[in-house]
């Protein structure tokens, strides 16, 4: 597997399918870094393409997204949908004839539905690309057990467990309205939706190997 960053031009042949990890820039709680999503999709997209062979690529990350939700939180920088929409039209419109197929790895929820409209539009134009978005039944919404458990296993150093606390536990189909309505800080005035006091290592690695599992089936099926 390679990453396209360290490549150069003439190095870059014929690429099957390039894994374009999709991040945001956003409060993750007290306890989590700001580029936790975009830390996320680039360690799911290097880990796929690890198992899927040398035809597949990892490009560098976007890591701004679609993060209006989190206004008001520090450290959050948002382009919003129709900037996102856009960037990722023009992203894939660039790559070309050497790039057979381009998926879109994406690791924050805001980004699902400018995303959605953005594969919609370049399908419409006959463009092989598609997005990927991680999905856990279960899982808590943001900067609890879930997230927390996976950068507990990717990153430890980079977790404040001094400073984990509790948020608005809720299931994210009751909070959804909410949320689209007033934002993250109308329900959670620590940014968490959920509880990362149950968060361990052990589950992260366990997410860890489901998350990449799905991603590599997903890759494989529309080849």
């Amino acid at each position: 597997m390679s990453e396209l960053g360290p490549l150069t031009t003439s190095e870059v042949g014929p690429v099957e399918v390039l894994l374009v990890p999709l991040g945001a820039t956003e409060q993750h709680g007290p306890h989590l870094p700001l580029d936790t999503d975009t830390r996320l999709a680039c360690e799911l997209a290097r880990r796929a393409a690890s198992r899927l062979g040398p035809g597949v690529l990892v490009a560098p990350a976007l890591p701004y997204g679609s993060s209006g939700e989190h206004a008001g939180f520090a450290g959050t920088l948002s382009i919003g949908q129709r900037a996102l929409e856009l960037v990722v039209v023009e992203l894939v419109r660039a790559l070309g004839s050497e790039v057979g197929r381009t998926v879109l790895v994406n690791g924050h929820g805001g980004n699902a539905e400018p995303v959605a409209r953005a594969v919609a539009r370049l399908r419409g134009e006959g463009r092989r690309v598609d997005a990927w978005f991680p999905h856990v039944e279960g899982a808590d919404a943001h900067a609890g057990w879930f997230e927390t458990s996976l950068m507990l296993a990717l990153d430890p150093e980079a977790v404040r467990v001094d400073r984990w606390a509790r948020g608005d536990v809720r299931p994210l189909r009751d909070l959804i309205d909410e949320l689209r309505s007033a934002g993250v800080r109308a329900v959670s005035a620590n940014g968490v939706l959920g509880n990362p006091a149950s968060a361990s290592v052990e589950r992260g690695e366990a997410m860890w190997q489901r998350l990449v599992d799905d991603l590599v089936a997903h890759v494989r099926q529309g080849a």
